[in-house]
């Protein structure tokens, strides 16, 4: 299994395919590896390779993933973006495309703002956000059932540095994306792809204010997700969105 490491960082990841690179970050919030693409949705990871060199990893400290890292109190969202974007690095990639689903959506917009002339366009499928009427479904998540579950094997974190590492995630900018504000979604150049969701943990609310933020936002349908066709319909704009964005090759 390939892995790249920086300093105490170590991240796993796979790829496959060829052409031009696109980092797929699978759902599962905290506990987003890659072993979830079985159980996606969509798996993007299998439907894009036949197209592009696609790049999917074990994000830090997942559960039952093979990525480990330390708990940062502070910046965990640019921490997330530092192990994608040096994994980039690490491959020799400089500009990338990224489409990342629930959890993903903030990392898509959080590597847009540290890595603007690197990422060349953006898919947020089925993005987490705030809810307003349960502003806390992700802090429960991660203090219920990630936290204990990475204690278990991690004797080095302790419970108050799982709750100060999710109160930076999801109560610092609480009423948004988590990962960006607003102001920084408005300037955004990167062209957006939205999939909407309307489950707890991703809101269509916060889904559609991102495409109405962003300048160069589009959307797919929705629903989407219910039968086979809708989903094929919404992996035909996927790889549209992408081919439209993909840089010409000189």
């Amino acid at each position: 299994m390939p892995y790249y490491e920086r300093g105490s960082v170590r991240i796993h990841y796979e790829e496959a395919g060829s052409g031009f690179p696109v980092l797929v970050t699978p759902g599962g919030g905290l506990n987003s590896r890659l072993s979830n693409w079985q159980t996606a949705v969509i798996n993007f990871f299998d439907a894009l390779k036949g197209e592009y060199r696609v790049i999917t990893m074990d994000q830090r400290n997942a559960n039952q993933g093979q990525s480990t890292a330390p708990i940062p109190t502070a910046d965990g969202w640019g921490a997330f973006a530092d192990d994608q974007v040096g994994l980039m690095d690490h491959l020799g990639i400089s500009e990338f495309m990224m489409l990342g689903c629930c959890i993903g959506g903030p990392f898509v917009l959080k590597v847009a703002e540290r890595a603007p002339r690197r990422l060349v366009a953006g898919v947020l499928c089925q993005p987490v956000g705030h809810r307003p009427e349960d502003p806390d479904v992700m802090y429960r998540s991660g203090r219920d059932t990630w936290g204990p579950e990475l204690m278990a094997t991690r004797p080095d974190v302790t419970m108050p540095q799982i709750e100060a590492y999710l109160h930076d995630l999801y109560r610092v900018q609480p009423d948004f994306v988590y990962s960006v504000t607003r102001d920084f979604v408005r300037s955004c150049q990167t062209p957006l792809l939205v999939m909407p969701d309307d489950v707890p943990a991703h809101p269509y609310a916060t889904a559609m204010e991102v495409a109405e933020l962003a300048p160069k936002a589009e959307v797919t349908i929705y629903p989407w997700k219910d039968t086979p066709e809708l989903k094929e319909r919404a992996l035909g704009q996927v790889r549209d969105f992408l081919r439209a964005h993909q840089p010409v090759a000189v």
